[in-house]
């Protein structure tokens, strides 16, 4: 057999098991979602499930760390695109929170696990959190500390917390827009990030 088609066969077949499980989770919670949900909701047999994962704890770490991944490749991908046809770094900052919105409007249910499973520590797959957070925010952090070094931003910033901020104001605007403003439009509200970001929120004083 081909071992690369064989490759992309596993890769597809591990692809639907993440969307059924985080649909299924997202919908019900870990605790209540079993592995034979998860099979049903992909149209597989259970012990594909156990072929390709070792356990329903192992499926949902890879699928924290391809999530996440994918978030991070979209944020980079956006900060890089924005170097190319030559805008400043906060240009790329307003580029990397679009993309970071089209992720979440692209995968909502992903996103609702994501930043829920933040706030919990008695998981099994807390350090892959922690790990797989940093590795996206750490995007962020790239473009403010290159802002700095080329004056465009102040040297007062705080680059961590920053980076930290700029992708929970995302996460959080996304989910609340999703659940309570659904009729806005994703470039609606991306201005109204982007306001934020560029410092335009404040009124002005005679």
């Amino acid at each position: 057999m081909d071992s690369s088609a064989g490759s992309t066969r596993r890769e597809a077949t591990r692809q639907k098991l993440y969307e059924a499980a985080v649909t299924l989770i997202a919908e019900q919670g870990f605790s209540a979602t079993t592995v034979d949900e998860i099979a049903e909701r992909a149209g597989v047999a259970k012990g594909t499930v156990y072929y390709n994962f070792a356990s329903k704890s192992v499926l949902f770490e890879e699928l924290l760390r391809h999530g996440v991944g994918l978030l991070t490749a979209s944020l980079k991908e956006a900060a890089e695109e924005a170097d190319r046809s030559g805008g400043s770094k906060v240009d790329a900052l307003d580029a990397m929170i679009r993309a970071g919105l089209v992720f979440i409007n692209r995968y909502p249910a992903f996103t609702q696990l994501y930043v829920a499973e933040l706030w919990r520590t008695n998981r099994a797959w807390q350090s892959t959190l922690l790990v797989v957070r940093q590795q996206a925010v750490a995007v962020v952090e790239d473009v403010l500390r290159a802002g700095v070094a080329n004056g465009e931003l102040s040297e007062e910033i705080d680059i961590p917390l920053t980076a930290a901020a700029l992708v929970g104001m995302v996460l959080v605007a996304a989910l609340d827009w999703q659940a309570f403003q659904p009729e806005r439009s994703l470039d609606d509200v991306h201005a109204a990030l982007s306001r934020l970001l560029q410092g335009r929120v404040g009124g002005t004083r005679a």
